[in-house]
């Protein structure tokens, strides 16, 4: 799984499941991010295969975007993301049991809905992604 969130208001602008480790599904997630919410001046990943393949990479120059890479080892760099799928996991995956691929993804839309648009953050003075992100925008 892969998720395009803004950092400033922890708003999911999109995200991909997968059953390979290929970077397509990455690259189609930071597509329909571009596309839906314009291009950001910096994008920040880990260093994983899929983020630092030419396919990746090249999407985002391509859009203009500067490319910031977590130092290696350094959970703390991506701590918002790494919460999110804390979040994930323990609020929708693991409690439910999924008869297919397509069911999971059909769950985790909804509750991505629910993360941006009715879930209040602490982090974000009990207001929800979507009305942080509105705000800044």
């Amino acid at each position: 799984m892969t998720a395009i969130m803004d950092w400033y208001s922890r708003y999911v602008l999109s995200w991909e499941v997968s059953v390979t480790m290929d970077s397509e599904f990455c690259v189609s997630a930071l597509e329909s991010a571009l596309q839906r919410h314009g291009s950001p001046e910096i994008f920040n990943t880990d260093q994983g295969s899929q983020f630092t393949s030419t396919e990746f990479t090249d999407t985002l120059k391509d859009a203009e975007v500067q490319i910031s890479m977590d130092g290696r080892g350094r959970a703390m760099d991506n701590i918002f993301i790494e919460r999110l799928w804390r979040s994930v996991k323990y609020e929708e995956i693991y409690p439910k049991e999924y008869p297919s691929v397509q069911a999971l993804r059909e769950s985790l839309d909804v509750y991505f809905d629910f993360y941006n648009t009715e879930r209040p953050h602490a982090g974000l003075k009990q207001k929800t992604p979507i009305q942080a992100y509105q705000w800044c925008l």
